[in-house]
């Protein structure tokens, strides 16, 4: 016997990002434009704007987090769990499932974290 399909609340992928972050709000507003179907609900960290997320604010402000299924995620696996959610990038967020690849992005979001403060610097100073 098959599962029920999930409702659309069930679908809906949470995403946590630190909206006083120039990098961040770009890439949110084009996640927003890919979203057309609405499966995703983003949450502004600096701005406190989701009170029932069970995560410390600090933490949220430290790494990209999201919640997939009930499941919450931080890192390059959030960055996929969005990725599912929108048609045009779901293929690299199925992707992402293989270990091997997720642990590359992985890799990748760490290295970027680390020069985060300086591009944040730069990208504001470009506004």
């Amino acid at each position: 016997m098959k599962a029920p399909p999930k409702s659309p609340t069930q679908a809906k992928v949470k995403i946590w990002y630190d909206g006083a972050c120039p990098l961040c709000l770009r890439e949110i507003a084009l996640m927003r434009r890919l979203d057309r179907k609405g499966a995703i609900e983003f949450f502004d960290v600096a701005e406190g704007d989701d009170p029932s997320c069970p995560i410390d604010q600090g933490r949220l402000l430290e790494r990209f987090h999201a919640e997939e299924d009930g499941k919450i995620v931080s890192g390059a696996e959030a960055f996929a769990a969005m990725w599912r959610a929108i048609p045009l990038l779901r293929p690299l967020g199925l992707l992402a499932r293989n270990r091997a690849f997720l642990a590359v992005l992985e890799w990748l979001y760490i290295g970027y974290l680390r020069v985060r403060p300086r591009v944040q610097r730069i990208a504001r100073a470009l506004d």
